[in-house]
């Protein structure tokens, strides 16, 4: 019984965590996104070198290098093109 009530703490303790993960960033349809290759055009004109671009939940987001050359994690929303989020 202890290991149930562990399981399930740990769990919902978790679940905050998951859900900043990754962020929101639009709550439109994907019809009105820009194109992946309209975003990418910006994002290179933002001064980011892009290894992986990928959607994720309702973002658009690269994993890279910015105009530094330091490591970027960016989410972007497919709609404006505006950064929602960064890491490295």
């Amino acid at each position: 019984m202890k290991l149930n009530i562990i399981a399930a703490v740990a769990i919902v303790s978790a679940t905050p965590a998951m859900a900043l993960a990754s962020p929101s960033c639009t709550a439109e349809p994907k019809s009105k996104w820009l194109s992946e290759e309209a975003m990418k055009a910006k994002i290179d004109v933002l001064g980011y070198k892009v290894k992986t671009f990928e959607v994720t939940g309702n973002c658009y987001e690269i994993y890279g290098r910015d105009k530094n050359g330091s490591r970027a994690e960016v989410y972007f929303n497919p709609v404006t093109g505006a950064i929602v989020q960064k890491g490295g």
